[in-house]
């Protein structure tokens, strides 16, 4: 394939899929130095313990006995060698001593030195706390937990608003047919005083915080002075109420994060005037403000028009945020600061970022703008931290290419061939010379079934018209349990938990074919690029912000019979385990579902089931590009099984999901599965394989 000079990244159109009968025969790839070993992946990558959540509580039991396990597998031929439970108490609130508007406030860790030299090994010191867990591996559990409360919200405000949108339309169908009321007036005022009660609450974010703070579930709880073990300078954010659940920034709305003076009675800040400033985010909402990036003037808190255009509208005072910042300086403690900016990616509009520790030098009262009075706060930053990735200006960080023929070691200008309604790139800055990775590889977007294999016949389908959401009596909601698993919030549609099995509308469904209940049949939805690594063989980035519980691609191939491919070399076969996922079987972990949907499946699985899969799909040599995802022991991807147009979980969709916010430029992975030990070759030998992942909590060995 020829390399373009200029290709704008969405101007590739599709071309029809090449008929799998018609293929062009391929050349194996060549066998790697290892035995000659069938290595399996299966559907149950993440086995969590299906509490319903993107959060890994705890690691999947390690069963033993069999060597093959049925785990997700996959080796790069071309590789060469080498939640925990807080314990967070409120104090008691002592109305003498407390602030009139502060928040009951959470315990605090004694304050950090001024110092900030060597903040970043003080960082890396504390990143395994006493969970066993890094500090990174609970950040990111947090994360997902949030989420996973964040989508449900959504899903029940969507639920409550359609089903008082329709009772307010009956109402008023009623009425009009009512002729002759006596008090026309009134009526129209309380239906209209009743449609504004209805209305739904735009505010899932908050209640997701009430959630974790209801079952001890914020990260740190307590207060605390200086740098968050877990959470690194340069990393974002995509809303105040990932901050909160976090712990780095307490307040959903207020711009100064403080101690209160309920603090000044202990023994450990008896030198410290309270209140004391924490964490300031900065967002643009005091236009007093001057960012010079390593250097800010800082505008107090009040006083300025938040609903309208954020203009001053009157004095501010010495209180509170206000004071605790004046207080700061004279402690001389170190402070916390986050820059908020729009983002057109951003559920909330916004993406915040963490920007290191600044500390007060200067603080003086002036007129604002407006001519109101307005406190003012200089503040540096201090040395020995990371470069910033923020500045006053833009939002800077590691840029996406805008055009493929922007980037180094352009191989291949796209893999797909004009099958995905956006191309992939491929790039190779390893080998020299550089080669692309098509050799021996015929892409298919979609899954090749043989003659020999019969896909059962198709469901029936709902009747719903249009959006399957907008009717609350669809059959293919009720499948999944009386609600859609996938909520559609901004014109993105995710999936909002990890399910044993996911229905969506197929073939013989009337609905439309951009129904939510259809996300993952939709293509391609990110731009996505494949390229070289220096020990992993190929992998897949991201140019595009994903959300979490947003659909990826479905795992392509051919599928085949399981013991049609035993005894032959394999790196890309995938096991269908959904049915052995949903019993427990060989110490699975089951997944939310399991036993509600086991009845309504297709006959066959009521039966027991065999230990082994019965299907895989083999992208050796024909599939899309998530045979060239990588496997990594925190994994930011997780696999759903998926049926649409029948009932037959053993011949389910295998589909790739996002498990957590996945930044530009970061590699997309999953977690193969393998347990240790688990794989023995033909001479009865345990073959070992190191892994180089480089997650923080890396088992080491991929199996």
């Amino acid at each position: 394939m020829e390399t373009m000079n200029s290709v704008a990244v969405m101007e590739v159109a599709p071309v029809p899929d090449p008929p799998f009968e018609n293929a062009t025969p391929l050349t194996p790839p060549p066998p790697t130095p290892l035995e000659a070993l069938t290595l399996r992946r299966s559907a149950r990558c993440l086995n969590m313990p299906r509490r319903p959540s993107y959060a890994e509580q705890e690691r999947p039991k390690q069963p033993s006995g069999r060597g093959r396990g049925g785990d997700k597998r996959k080796i790069d031929e071309e590789s060469p060698e080498p939640q925990v439970t807080q314990e967070a108490k409120k104090p008691g609130r002592k109305a003498a001593k407390a602030d009139p508007g502060e928040r009951e406030p959470m315990p605090v860790i004694a304050a950090v030195p001024v110092s900030c030299a060597g903040v970043t090994g003080a960082a890396a010191k504390d990143d395994v706390m006493g969970s066993g867990k890094s500090a990174k591996l609970r950040v990111k559990e947090t994360l997902r937990a949030f989420n996973s409360h964040y989508l449900h919200f959504v899903q029940e405000e969507q639920k409550r608003a359609q089903a008082a949108l329709q009772e307010i339309e009956a109402k008023g169908c009623l009425k009009r047919q009512t002729k002759g009321g006596k008090n026309k007036k009134g009526s129209k005022q309380d239906a209209e005083v009743e449609e504004k009660e209805k209305r739904p609450s735009k505010r899932p974010d908050l209640k997701a915080i009430t959630k974790m703070q209801e079952t001890n579930a914020v990260l740190y709880p307590e207060k605390r002075i200086g740098h968050l073990p877990g959470i690194d300078v340069g990393d974002r954010f995509y809303s105040r109420a990932e901050m909160v659940v976090l712990g780095i920034h307490s307040h959903w709305l207020n711009g100064i994060d403080y101690m209160g003076v309920k603090y000044e009675g202990k023994k450990e800040y008896e030198n410290l005037t309270f209140p004391l400033a924490t964490c300031i985010v900065m967002s643009g909402i005091y236009e007093d403000d001057l960012d010079k990036a390593d250097e800010i003037i800082y505008t107090g808190q009040g006083g300025n028009d938040l609903l309208g255009n954020h203009r001053q509208i009157g004095s501010q005072q010495l209180k509170r945020g206000n004071l605790a910042l004046k207080n700061s300086r004279d402690n001389g403690n170190p402070i916390r600061v986050i820059r908020g900016h729009v983002s057109k990616n951003s559920y909330t509009g916004k993406v915040y970022t963490y920007d290191g520790l600044y500390k007060v030098v200067d603080d003086w009262v002036q007129n604002g703008v407006q001519g109101h009075v307005v406190f003012k706060y200089k503040l540096k930053r201090l040395e020995g931290q990371p470069s910033l990735t923020t500045s006053e200006v833009r939002f800077t960080r590691a840029e996406a290419p805008t055009t493929i023929s922007e980037l180094p070691g352009l191989v291949c200008d796209d893999i797909s061939g004009g099958q995905e309604s956006i191309p992939i790139p491929a790039t190779n800055l390893v080998d020299d010379p550089p080669v692309p990775p098509s050799v021996g590889f015929t892409y298919s977007k979609s899954l090749k079934v043989p003659k020999g294999i019969k896909i059962p016949s198709n469901i029936i389908g709902c009747d719903c018209e249009g959006d399957c959401a907008s009717n609350k009596n669809c059959s293919c909601a009720q499948r999944n349990g009386s609600d859609l698993p996938y909520v559609s919030y901004k014109n993105i549609g995710r999936l909002v938990e990890p399910k044993a099995v996911v229905f969506e509308c197929g073939a013989n469904c009337s609905c439309n074919h951009d129904c939510v209940n259809r996300t993952s049949q939709q293509g391609l939805q990110y731009r996505l690029e494949v390229f070289k690594t220096a020990s992993k063989g190929w992998g897949v980035r991201t140019w595009d912000t994903i959300l979490p519980g947003a659909p990826i691609c479905e795992y392509t191939g051919v599928l085949r019979r399981t013991e049609d491919l035993d005894g032959l070399q394999n790196n890309y076969v995938f096991d269908i385990d959904c049915l052995q996922t949903m019993k427990g079987l060989d110490g699975r972990e089951k997944r939310a579902g399991s036993e509600m949907h086991l009845p309504n499946l297709h006959p066959e699985n009521d039966s027991e089931a065999p230990p082994a899969p019965e299907y895989c799909i083999d992208a050796s040599s024909i599939g899309n590009f998530a045979r060239f995802i990588n496997h990594s022991c925190q994994p930011n991807l997780f696999v759903q099984c998926v049926l649409s147009s029948h009932n037959d979980v053993k011949l389910a969709k295998v589909t790739l999901f996002a498990a957590d916010t996945i930044l530009p430029l970061q590699e997309l992975s999953y977690d193969y599965g393998y347990r240790l030990d688990s794989v023995v070759g033909p001479d009865g030998n345990i073959v070992k394989l190191p892994c180089y992942c480089g997650a923080p909590d890396c088992r080491k060995r991929l199996y």
